[in-house]
């Protein structure tokens, strides 16, 4: 053969080899855009995002969105080329959302079990807003600390060291200036059983607290005779939580929150109502306005990003708790300027 013919030759090899490896050579990265939205005041799957049975609730209208973020991963160079280039995806390295030290399978019970958590949170926060009583709770318990073995998930925590329990900041004022090794006496109820008391001994913290440890996760539960269900199939994470607590606020007030607007909005929540940042805000402002969203409610913490990336005509409001995001909608519905971002 010729020069030219081996040349030629070559070079369809090549072509050929690097076009495979851009086809079927994974990169260590993944692609993130704007995921599905979902009106909480609406149905998915033919039943109801949030459903309450056991007592009196009103007609809503309009839209309460919450807002996702989509991840695609196994990216290949040429398909995350093909993301990168759409300008409509960011490229993210993989083990931040899949980390080298977890199996997807554990990653997935995770965003699983942060989205049940956060549906508690809503729950919770929007019943205590709404002026129903709570109880304090054992949330989670950390595994290997001195409170595995003796408190339950779901216990309440009536007492420790003689003083009364209210709330997650009266466990952390009573353990205050108690010290690892140094022990404490909790008294607490396990479902519908007698109180019951104990003495643990604490450990030292993970980190460089001066306090002892006892891992317990303390949270809020309501004390009500109705159910609040919220099940939304395929979700993983917890920044549905504002918005998920919204909904059960409007369905269990008079008049209607949204005032017939369709308004989407993201942010974790804490059992007392606070609103925390998230992450992907842009994205998840892009696919609520691509669905009609008018109004995006944003944690205070993610606005200078939310006012850099937001689309054109979409007003975005300022929340740092769910009473504040209450006080907004109802600003709106009255033709008033509620703070922006």
């Amino acid at each position: 053969m010729s020069r030219r013919t081996w040349t030629l030759l070559t070079s369809v090899v090549l072509v050929m080899v690097f076009g495979l490896l851009g086809v079927f050579v994974p990169v260590p990265y993944v692609a993130l855009g704007p995921g599905p939205t979902h009106d909480t005041l609406g149905s998915s799957q033919g039943r109801p995002v949030v459903r309450i049975e056991g007592t009196k609730t009103f007609p809503t209208s309009g839209h309460l969105n919450m807002t996702t973020v989509s991840v695609t991963d196994e990216l290949s160079i040429f398909s995350a080329l093909t993301f990168w280039v759409s300008g409509d995806y960011a490229l993210a390295p993989r083990e931040l959302y899949f980390p080298p030290d977890k199996t997807e399978q554990q990653v997935q019970r995770t965003n699983t079990r942060a989205f049940r958590n956060s549906q508690t949170s809503a729950e919770t926060a929007a019943l205590r807003h709404l002026g129903y009583p709570t109880e304090l709770v054992a949330e989670e318990i950390v595994a290997d600390s001195p409170a595995e073995g003796v408190i339950q998930p779901g216990d309440e925590l009536l007492a420790a060291n003689g003083t009364q329990l209210s709330d997650p900041q009266s466990l952390i004022d009573a353990l205050s200036g108690i010290k690892a090794g140094q022990r404490v006496t909790i008294r607490f109820r396990h479902e519908q059983q007698q109180p019951q008391r104990t003495t643990i001994r604490l450990a030292q913290p993970p980190d460089d607290r001066s306090q002892g440890f006892l891992g317990v996760q303390p949270g809020l539960r309501p004390q009500v005779d109705f159910e609040v269900d919220i099940r939304l199939p395929d979700i993983g994470g917890p920044s549905a939580g504002l918005m998920f607590s919204l909904a059960v606020v409007d369905k269990l007030t008079p008049g209607e929150l949204t005032d017939g607007k369709f308004i989407a909005g993201t942010g974790e929540i804490d059992s007392q109502g606070n609103v925390g940042r998230i992450g992907g805000i842009g994205f998840k402002m892009t696919n609520a306005h691509q669905a009609g969203a008018q109004i995006f409610l944003v944690p205070e913490g993610n606005c200078a990003a939310a006012k850099s990336q937001a689309p054109e005509g979409m007003r975005l409001i300022e929340v740092g708790t769910l009473g504040e995001a209450v006080d907004a909608l109802n600003s709106v519905r009255a033709g008033e300027t509620p703070p922006r971002c």
